[in-house]
């Protein structure tokens, strides 16, 4: 026998063993991809009630699962009946609980405020979501606020962080009659995000990725003002993302970089006010 072959031979239960390993870690790419996307936690530490907020628990049906499961939000209002609403759409981690901070912020601003979390978070009921099932919850919030609590479109704001910031987008995208839409440190699409974190480029993306969050691409269909908020020092997502989203956006638009800002959802009371200013804008 040859050397040649001979060294094949040796070979070639190795080369066997990393044909089966690269196949079963594409196969589990394929079919737990959204477990690489969500982190859901069930325990919420916190409710509007640490900042002395009125609220109300919110109970919404998800009938189109055909099951009796529901969506848990918090209905924080303002004092006056005909403020602006921000529907808030949060990041991929932990839940509703997280954001209490936030809300209080936007409430001191004068807005009332609809939090929820999307399936599998906190105490909302269903299986851990995917990206398909994020923007028919986001739908059911929607159809929440317009329908069962009458709320004008022309006074939603709808607003997303990170992941929140992409179903945000979405949203927006099949409701044009909504105010405004505000998309603080999110990101243009998933196939971009992994081009930036992990091996992901070992593997054959292009054919594995399911969960897109195609978000630059629905960009160009919002027919509505859009505020795009975004930190120099985001470690997750770069402030080249923001940029080219603002750039998508066709109609009136606004973007606020944060010179040294992070990921985080917190804004200074300079950035709250720019915030407050863009509403102003687009609610006259």
């Amino acid at each position: 026998m040859s050397s040649k072959k001979l060294a094949w031979k040796q070979w070639q239960p190795c080369i066997a063993k990393f044909a089966v390993g690269y196949s079963l870690v594409c196969l589990a790419l394929y079919f737990q991809q959204q477990r690489l996307i969500f982190f859901p936690n069930h325990q919420l530490k916190h409710t509007p009630a640490l900042y002395q907020l009125e609220y109300q628990d919110i109970w919404i049906p998800l009938s189109q699962t055909g099951k009796s499961e529901r969506l848990h939000g918090w209905w924080i209002p303002a004092k006056r009946p005909d403020a602006p609403v921000l529907l808030y759409f949060h990041h991929n981690a932990i839940n509703i609980a997280a954001n209490v901070s936030q809300a209080q912020q936007f409430h001191k601003l004068g807005y009332s405020i609809f939090l929820f979390d999307y399936r599998g978070f906190g105490q909302s009921e269903g299986a851990f979501p995917t990206e398909s099932q994020v923007y028919e919850d986001a739908q059911v919030a929607w159809n929440y606020l317009t329908q069962e609590r009458k709320i004008a479109p022309d006074r939603m704001i709808i607003y997303g962080h990170s992941v929140g910031g992409a179903i945000a987008i979405d949203l927006a995208a099949k409701h044009p009659e909504a105010a405004a839409l505000i998309v603080q440190s999110s990101f243009t699409s998933m196939r971009d995000m992994t081009k930036r974190f992990g091996l992901y480029w070992l593997f054959p993306i292009e054919f594995l990725l399911k969960q897109r969050f195609e978000s630059l691409e629905k960009m160009k269909s919002v027919q509505m003002p859009v505020l795009i908020i975004t930190g120099t020092k985001d470690l997750q997502i770069p402030v080249e993302m923001g940029e080219r989203l603002y750039k998508t956006a066709p109609k009136f638009k606004q973007l606020i970089v944060i010179e040294g800002g992070g990921h985080d959802n917190h804004l200074s009371k300079r950035h709250r006010q720019q915030v407050k200013q863009f509403i102003e804008q687009v609610m006259h």
